[in-house]
């Protein structure tokens, strides 16, 4: 006899396959397989009880407060529990009822079927990158004299900086790099914006060399359009903005030339963002800034299968915000979108461990494994070799016995 968790529906198909289970078997028992759990915020009492008369019914069912059923409170949390069936089959049940609930059942449809979502592909003008089958590195050139990691390439009036963008570049390439990150402007905290002349003169040689030498896509790290827009003139293909596309001029540009966004939550800016961080509840707040984002984005005209979302990791976050966002990270897939997470060299890890900048490679390093597990589909970082070496194990053990 065995008892143990199932990670995935793969898991149970393959245990399945092995057992000799019909496929026509498999393909109806797949969604029993696994349990999940959703919570819903603040549903009057009525809904609630309705909520849980509804999941008992299915063989699941829902928890709410005690007051809501002893009617001294007039809303209630609602946490659901039960299968993946169970909760779809909630979800239609809902969609044919009045007060409300039609409304509701169609949102948790929509939120089921985009947390299942596994199948991304990510068109560019030159690359297909399929963000399902593996956890992708996008590799960190900062080409700024004052990067918080100390690896600014920059130096006023010197070109030097576009030989070691091109040989740090082909190096990660080399090493297992899926993307290149280009920045300009340094996101520090406490950063105080440069021009937009500098930036574009920072950034844009830089895109156009590594845009001729290397072979997988360029993103430019920028939240101005007009840099964004010369960068992808110049070969860039993914525009990497870190104020989440609040200028509406970006997401014209991003439209106008069919390119991939990455849309990353931040709390102000990088001069103030350390300064008042306060959150109504942490993961909610910043899945819901993505997804008016994200909304946004769709009606600005970028196509939805071009957008990734990053819940931006020390943007406007405490140590301890940090590692929740890691550790629950899987919450950001009910927004359908693949997810970028950059962990790399950040002080919360500084701050875990005691160490310096020098001193954060294992720290990363631990950080883009768990974010891998826990449902990252880019990863952003310094050390290619190192991280590319670790995923590969992630994967290999992933699929071991398959």
């Amino acid at each position: 006899m065995r008892i143990f968790r199932l990670a995935s529906q793969n898991e149970a198909e393959k245990i399945m396959y092995d057992i000799g289970v019909d496929p026509y078997g498999i393909k109806i028992m797949l969604p029993k397989a696994l349990s999940f759990a959703i919570r819903l915020n603040a549903i009057n009492n009525v809904t609630a009880n309705i909520l849980k008369q509804e999941m008992l019914s299915l063989g699941a069912d829902a928890a709410v407060a005690r007051g809501s059923l002893t009617g001294k409170t007039k809303k209630t949390d609602v946490l659901l529990f039960g299968q993946l069936l169970q909760l779809k089959s909630l979800a239609d049940k809902l969609k044919l009822q009045p007060f409300g609930l039609h409304k509701l059942g169609v949102e948790l449809g929509e939120n089921i079927e985009n947390y299942t979502k596994d199948n991304f592909i990510l068109t560019l003008r030159k690359h297909a990158l399929n963000l399902s089958k593996k956890t992708h590195i996008m590799g960190i050139i900062n080409l700024t004299p004052d990067s918080f990691s100390g690896d600014g390439l920059y130096r006023a009036n010197s070109k030097e900086h576009l030989n070691l963008a091109l040989e740090k570049a082909q190096k990660m390439s080399a090493d297992g790099a899926d993307m290149i990150d280009l920045g300009g402007q340094s996101s520090r905290p406490g950063a105080k914006e440069i021009s937009v002349k500098e930036e574009l003169l920072r950034t844009v040689p830089a895109v156009k060399l590594l845009a001729k030498k290397i072979t997988v896509p360029i993103s430019i790290d920028t939240a101005k359009p007009e840099v964004a827009e010369a960068a992808l003139e110049a070969g860039a293909q993914i525009i990497n903005d870190i104020s989440g596309l609040r200028k509406k001029r970006m997401i014209k540009v991003a439209a106008r030339y069919k390119a991939a966004v990455v849309i990353m939550h931040m709390l102000g800016l990088p001069v103030n963002m350390q300064k008042k961080i306060a959150y109504h509840c942490l993961i909610d707040d910043i899945a819901s800034y993505l997804k008016n984002a994200v909304d946004s984005a769709c009606s600005g005209g970028i196509k939805p299968d071009k957008i990734i979302i990053d819940p931006g990791l020390g943007f406007g976050k405490t140590k301890e915000d940090n590692l929740e966002i890691i550790k629950h990270l899987a919450d950001f897939k009910v927004l359908g979108k693949p997810i970028l997470i950059g962990p790399s060299r950040k002080s919360f890890i500084g701050k875990v461990l005691g160490a310096d900048i020098e001193g954060r490679c294992a720290g990363s390093l631990a950080a883009a494994v768990i974010a891998s597990s826990n449902g990252a589909n880019i990863v952003r970082v310094h050390d290619v070799k190192e991280t590319n070496q670790s995923l590969k194990i992630v994967g290999a053990i992933k699929n071991a016995g398959a």
